[in-house]
């Protein structure tokens, strides 16, 4: 049986070096990457792309438009770790742990798109509330998420660790335009009826998310309060073993959030913190931006791809 080919088009930025890193010395694929020289080659990365089973997308987002319009080989199947198509209908989610059949619809998939590190963290918290019907749609939903330097890619990276003379802050909120590419994806994949308000920020330690949603409980259907929501987020990751739920106790313990508890790894811990007498709830959701929110996410849709 022929080793599957498995092409990373775009390996040396942040999530294609991790992605590189995770699948090096694997012997169940043949990875294949292009020599810096060919890069910017189209047709180098045309032939690349139609010769391999699976192709990994770590590209800006016209860049990964532009791969897949080179796509003729039918039997070509795709990973996009860009955003150019995570709310395009004809691709595949790729968060295998947002329903029962979210993971085999991701392994019979041709175009798989990996969702984004602040999604990964929304959706896992408000889709199963949604669902539920303990989350109106209509809620008007606010995500606060803090990431790591790497967030930012390479420039990120280098402004930080770089020493060419920049002077990177040490913690910055942007998005002000509350315009932000994830705001979308959030709302589509998590059965909002709006955009939510999406504050992002970046501080000054390598990788990890921390991201809230805060929720006031007079505004949730009669009869849901903390216990509730963490129940259904417990029920719905119970067989997901990436997702941890803490206990409304093991959440109360808790005197601060650290965003880089789960670096290194694929895995997300979702809490929630209430105050009755305020009558408020905060939802968080604690993960590797370069894991759980990009590279790790990814090589666990190849996984389920090459076991289809």
């Amino acid at each position: 049986m022929r080793t599957p080919l498995v092409f990373i088009d775009g390996d040396q930025g942040t999530t294609g070096l991790q992605i590189h890193e995770r699948l090096r010395g694997r012997s169940d694929i043949s990875l294949v990457t292009l020599p810096a020289a060919e890069r910017k080659d189209a047709r180098r990365r045309a032939e690349a792309i139609n010769a391999c089973d699976i192709a990994i997308l770590c590209l800006p987002d016209a860049a990964a438009r532009e791969a897949v319009q080179a796509i003729v080989n039918p039997a070509v199947r795709v990973i996009d770790a860009s955003s150019a198509h995570r709310t395009h209908a004809d691709w595949v989610y790729g968060f295998p742990e947002m329903s029962v059949a979210q993971a085999d619809r991701i392994a019979k998939a041709s175009r798989v798109s990996n969702p984004g590190c602040y999604p990964t963290g929304a959706i896992g918290l408000l889709l199963p509330l949604v669902q539920a019907g303990l989350l109106p749609a209509s809620y008007p939903v606010s995500v606060h998420a803090v990431s790591g330097y790497s967030g930012r890619g390479r420039a990120g990276v280098e402004a930080h660790e770089g020493g060419g003379g920049a002077k990177p802050l040490a913690f910055q909120i942007y998005g002000l335009e509350l315009a932000h590419k994830h705001a979308p994806e959030m709302q589509l994949h998590a059965g909002l009826g709006a955009h939510p308000l999406f504050v992002p920020a970046y501080g000054a330690y390598r990788q990890g998310i921390v991201l809230t949603v805060p929720l006031a409980l007079r505004m949730l259907p009669p009869g849901v309060d903390a216990a509730a929501l963490q129940a259904c987020l417990a029920r719905h990751y119970a067989q997901a073993p990436q997702v941890q739920v803490l206990s409304l106790e093991e959440s109360q313990a808790l005197e601060h959030l650290d965003p880089q508890i789960l670096n290194g790894s694929n895995d997300m811990q979702l809490s929630v913190f209430h105050n009755a007498a305020h009558g408020q709830v905060l939802l968080s959701a604690v993960f590797d931006n370069l894991g759980k929110g990009a590279s790790g996410a990814a090589v666990q849709n190849l996984d389920l791809m090459l076991a289809a």
